[in-house]
């Protein structure tokens, strides 16, 4: 495709790079010594125009969006504008050491970027159609602006203009908040005093520490170790009865449902002989079923078994139901469940 924009950069006799920008929204990097593009940019518009910033590519583009890639043809940012870009131009402003680029607009506005941050606006009596900024007669810092109807604006950049200001209204940098005094309370003689004993007896306090942590270690597995010799995890851990294990309480009484669900865990070996067996305070509650048998469980199935629990106390006395599942000839339950009974309403007669 034919090219309708250039850039360069480097020297001639060392080493230089040619950015050209073609109809067909492509953009080609051609290196000293190659034939052929050395890479291509890829546009999801076709450029308006190309600029190099120092070592970075920027592309204008008229999807409304500003780009900029490194020298791997990596993008390292994008700006979408609110208006049409018709020109773009380059901004090198030695005395502060400043480059930028400019954009001007289709309305009326030439804007001044450092990187993705706006720095200053500049408002034309017209369309800007082309721009160039450098060095006009004796002024090192001037930007000469054609507009679409024919005009030509010269502004020239004072020595002393301070760029920083913009920079500033950008947001570059650390947060103003970074450098704001936190209102820390004074230290207290408490604190004074904790900080000296802290110091005085650092050793023995670690080692107290220390002392704690082994202890509630120690706490947690014995718990843990009996909880598994009285079969009180959801979850069976024996070989012969891979089984899990969970219960839940309706109602708000004196009447309630009990719901069990016990699930074979193992993969293929189905279990047999299987039964529930509830304990309860019989002074406290009635159970339909204390006793009920299992069917044959098969493997990753779920089974539910439901039983009616009634509250004899109206007092608001609660107690808990013991549920045992045992397998025929085994003398050991292969899980066990406390499940604690939600107070019951009184019951009301109409």
């Amino acid at each position: 495709s034919s090219g309708i924009n250039a850039e360069y950069g480097g020297l001639y006799d060392v080493d230089y790079r040619i950015l050209v920008a073609c109809r067909n929204g492509n953009i080609l990097v051609m290196k000293k010594g190659s034939n052929s593009p050395k890479f291509c940019i890829t546009l999801n518009s076709h450029p308006v125009g190309i600029e190099r910033v120092g070592k970075n590519i920027v592309v204008a583009t008229m999807d409304k969006n500003l780009l900029c890639y490194n020298n791997k043809i990596k993008n390292l940012w994008s700006i979408p504008m609110p208006h049409n870009i018709t020109c773009l131009a380059g901004m090198d402003f030695k005395a502060k050491t400043f480059k930028g680029i400019l954009v001007g607009m289709d309305n009326n506005e030439v804007r001044v970027y450092r990187d993705k941050f706006l720095v200053d606006t500049l408002t034309l009596p017209d369309v800007p159609a082309m721009m160039q900024f450098g060095k006009y007669d004796r002024e090192e810092s001037t930007l000469v602006i054609i507009t679409k109807s024919g005009g030509l604006h010269i502004y020239i950049l004072k020595r002393n203009v301070d760029l920083s200001q913009g920079l500033a209204s950008a947001s570059v940098g650390p947060s103003p908040k970074q450098f704001q005094k936190l209102n820390v309370p004074r230290k207290t003689k408490t604190f004074v005093d904790q900080t000296l004993r802290e110091r005085e007896h650092g050793v023995t306090m670690h080692r107290q520490f220390q002392h704690d942590l082994y202890r509630l270690r120690l706490t947690t597995a014995r718990n843990f170790a009996e909880a598994l010799q009285k079969k009180m995890m959801p979850i069976s851990a024996s070989n012969f009865a891979p089984l899990k294990l969970s219960a839940n309480v309706q109602g708000i009484g004196p009447m309630f449902r009990l719901s069990i669900e016990i699930m074979n865990t193992s993969t293929s070996h189905p279990i047999m002989g299987a039964y529930v067996v509830l304990v309860t305070n019989e002074s406290l509650y009635v159970l339909e079923k204390s006793y009920i048998n299992l069917p044959l469980l098969v493997p990753s199935l779920t089974y539910i078994v439901n039983t009616m629990v009634r509250c004899t106390n109206d007092q608001g006395v609660t107690d808990s139901i013991n549920v045992f599942v045992y397998i025929k000839g085994k003398c050991s339950p292969a899980l066990t469940a406390i499940i604690d009974m939600p107070a019951s309403e009184s019951m009301i007669v109409v």
